[in-house]
């Protein structure tokens, strides 16, 4: 069968990669086109558009790129009309995918969401499209099915993939001396989109001098961005790239940007600090939107349901209180210990091994009815 699968950042083409793997290994005529980035690449996808081209973070820059955004739109239409798959998979990126969504309805092409948009958060109108133009939602968080059973859609869960993509570094890595070290590692993980970068990075390294002299510091950076914007201004800091879970075996304690990293880190074990600073006129809308029923920005505090670790978001993200925070988990002592401790049970909550071949079963099981 015909897949055409559309992720626009890290990801999604980490998660898209692990699904495409499992898509090939059970239906061995696949053929799959797709948006994507290295990993989905690596699995074999024929990736027509690249996410270090795609992904535009907040409202404000959005609007800056507003013309490009509209031409990639024309060019993944005729890109699927080309190719005719029997299946649109869709992974998060809900700005662009919801309307790649609704076209591929209206032009009678079956419709797989899997990651669904943080929909619960903000714009909760989306779950009317949703249910409108998605044949099949395969959603990854353990509260998700019972929100959209609250909006009349039945959805699936089967599971969280990260804990396949973690699982399966830990297996098969055997590279263990790259980071050999006597003092304990504090990583850095500053995002993997331009804008994060350069918010968080100048932040994160101003706190890490306060642990310059007791932990090796290192970055883990991304080849998706422009080496030089890892600039560490003299600073005795590593910097590593696309080793990021590399990293995470190693490491002692983290510096995080909200995101997907979070919750890898998480299943790492490795205590961290969640740090989140977006452009200013961004963040007031996007409050606004999300109201006071959305407590928490951080995947593993969402997940947990409570406060797991600390977030710093814009005013609080300041190098005082990274410092504060930090040292309550560089050393042995009762936060650390509760943290560790609070993994575990979310490990527990996230379903398992095996969610990518899974959905993946799923998916040939629809296309083929």
């Amino acid at each position: 069968m015909k897949y055409f699968v559309i992720a626009g950042e890290a990801s999604g083409d980490l998660h898209g990669s692990n699904l495409i793997k499992h898509l090939k290994l059970n239906d061995t005529n696949a053929e799959i086109k797709a948006w994507g980035g290295d990993r989905m690449i690596q699995q074999g996808a024929d990736v027509k558009k690249h996410i270090r081209e795609l992904a535009f973070m907040g409202f404000v820059e959005v609007l800056i790129n507003l013309r490009t955004i509209m031409r990639n739109f024309r060019l993944c239409k005729a890109q699927v009309s080309e190719f005719k798959p029997d299946a649109l998979i869709l992974i998060d990126y809900p700005g662009f995918n919801l309307r790649m969504a609704k076209w591929a309805h209206e032009k009678k092409i079956k419709v797989i969401y899997y990651i669904s948009p943080q929909v619960w958060a903000w714009k909760k109108s989306r779950v009317k499209i949703i249910r409108r133009t998605v044949n099949e939602m395969f959603t990854i968080l353990p509260f998700e099915k019972e929100f959209y059973s609250n909006h009349g859609m039945n959805v699936r869960y089967e599971g969280h993939p990260l804990i396949d993509a973690v699982e399966d570094f830990k297996n098969n890595n055997t590279q263990t001396d790259w980071n050999d070290s006597e003092k304990p590692i504090l990583a850095l993980l500053p995002g993997s989109r331009k804008q994060e970068l350069k918010k968080m990075l100048p932040l994160m390294l101003e706190a890490s001098d306060a642990f310059s002299s007791t932990h090796r510091i290192i970055i883990g950076a991304v080849s998706l961005l422009p080496s030089e914007l890892y600039n560490t201004e003299g600073r005795n800091i590593e910097i590593i790239t696309d080793q990021t879970y590399a990293l995470l075996t190693k490491a002692r304690c983290a510096f995080v940007t909200s995101g997907t990293a979070t919750l890898e880190t998480a299943l790492f074990r490795v205590p961290l600090v969640v740090c989140y600073k977006a452009n200013a006129i961004s963040y007031m809308i996007a409050k606004r939107l999300v109201g006071k029923n959305i407590q928490f920005i951080s995947l593993v505090n969402l997940i947990a349901g409570k406060e797991v670790c600390r977030e710093l978001i814009q005013r609080d993200l300041n190098k005082d209180n990274m410092v504060n925070e930090m040292e309550k988990l560089a050393a042995p002592g009762e936060e650390r210990t509760r943290m560790l401790s609070e993994y575990d049970l979310l490990y527990a909550r996230l379903g398992g091994k095996g969610a990518s071949e899974r959905v993946a079963k799923q998916i040939i099981k629809i296309c083929s009815n």
